[in-house]
């Protein structure tokens, strides 16, 4: 019958590979050296990038500074006595008779707002009471007052601990991790200071690799000879100092298996790169590592991530803060990285094969339309055409769905054609 629905044509893996080979090498006839060919746009993108300020806006500079709150690193003496100064108001609050409570700054939802001229999300200056006599908030009140006694201890004896170690000194009283985590946003916003200024730490999360040298508190530390596992991100990035490189960009990844493949390919050696992951959600350490990164050396950051809202959600977090941590966004955020891939458009692009494409769950597509509706997305054109592909077919894919045309097929062929091209949005 000729009315019979024809079926969709398989790609073979050959097919896919040999396009995209044709296209890198076409990319580099004429040309001398295929690495400076591969790289030309990069260096375009990098020679940009160091013209651009180094001081980003604050909110002082929009005398804003009333309107919302954002928080500094502070010596670690000033953190001590700022608890103090706490403790003795709400000891002479006692004594006036007006009960033991904290004024804690208000970080529900809808106190952390986008501001285009920042770029990131800040956190409105609104407060709220926790009174010790208020049941739904007696428990909090007493954590927070045992949490910030075991800082003070912490920074008079001038050591960092983990957030582990610090559930560890009163297990009875906090039952569970997440009880004592949850208080130390809540102090460095109430303090004024940076999470980092506190001295807990979490424990080491992000690798780093590639061509970046540096000092960790006075040790050398050269990240092309840490092997595939790469270098540890330091929980305290405050101890790393004097970076030295000869890259041309940072490449981060969103996955610890992306990350690896390429460490072991010595991707970096052929395309002088930093290579960062934090093996999935980005960690505090490793947004702090990648921002100190950007500022210091001043170098485009192209991201490779999951073709999914996830993998968009990960970029976001880096470039724009989290609302949980809006407060601290100015320290955290890294600005204007490019979205390299792997993207939407991708999967037909490089003919990546339909078994290695995946279905959108409910879930991913309601994560979708709120990606979609984000400010930072909205001013990007780019941006909202690849989530809209996203969603209109439904499909999603990992980056691994690339290890179908072979396993190093990341490192040769894929990441070299769009460094070449200047693929990246």
């Amino acid at each position: 019958m000729n009315d019979k629905k024809k079926k969709k044509q398989k790609v073979l893996p050959d097919e896919g590979v040999n396009f995209a080979l044709k296209k890198l090498k076409d990319g580099q006839k004429g040309r001398e050296g295929s690495i400076e060919a591969v790289l030309k746009k990069v260096k375009v993108l990098e020679d940009r990038v160091k013209q651009e300020p180094l001081k980003r806006k604050t909110l002082k500079d929009l005398s804003m500074e009333d309107l919302y709150r954002e928080v500094v690193d502070r010596p670690e003496s000033e953190i001590a006595a700022a608890i103090e100064q706490v403790m003795l108001a709400v000891a002479k609050s006692i004594m006036d008779g007006n009960g033991f409570a904290y004024q804690l700054p208000s970080r529900g939802q809808n106190d952390q707002v986008y501001i285009d001229k920042l770029d990131r999300i800040v956190l409105k200056n609104k407060s709220t009471q926790a009174a010790f006599t208020n049941m739904s908030s007696v428990r909090k009140v007493t954590i927070l007052t045992r949490v910030m006694q075991l800082i003070h201890g912490v920074l008079s004896k001038g050591i960092h601990v983990t957030k582990r170690d610090l559930f560890y000194t009163d297990v009875k009283l906090f039952k569970d991790q997440k009880d004592s985590d949850a208080v130390l946003d809540d102090i460095s916003c109430l303090l004024g200071c940076t999470r980092n200024s506190l001295h807990v730490v979490a424990s080491e999360k992000g690798v780093v690799v590639g061509r970046l040298q540096y000092k960790e508190d006075g040790d050398d530390i050269d990240c092309t000879k840490m092997g595939v596992g790469g270098k540890a991100i330091p929980s305290n990035v405050d101890k790393v100092t004097d970076m030295k490189t000869d890259a041309k960009f940072v490449l981060l990844v969103e996955k610890d298996a992306a990350f690896m493949r390429l460490a072991e390919d010595r991707f970096y050696n052929k395309y002088p790169c930093i290579i960062i992951t934090a093996k999935g959600q980005p960690d505090v350490a490793t947004r702090l590592f990648l921002s100190k990164v950007k500022r210091e050396l001043k170098l485009p950051v192209l991201a490779l991530v999951d073709a999914d809202p996830y993998g968009l959600k990960i970029i976001s977090v880096y470039m724009q803060g989290s609302k949980n941590m809006a407060f601290d966004s100015a320290n955290l955020t890294t600005p204007d990285i490019k979205w390299l891939g792997v993207r939407p458009s991708d999967l037909d692009k490089f003919k990546i094969p339909e078994q290695c494409r995946l279905e959108m769950t409910a879930k991913d597509i309601e994560t979708g339309n709120h990606m979609l509706k984000e400010d930072f997305i909205q001013q990007n054109p780019d941006w909202v055409k690849e989530v809209e592909i996203m969603l209109q077919t439904k499909t999603k894919a990992e980056i691994q769905a690339l290890s179908s045309y072979g396993f190093q097929y990341l490192s040769e062929v894929y990441l070299p054609l769009k460094l070449q091209e200047g693929d990246w949005i």
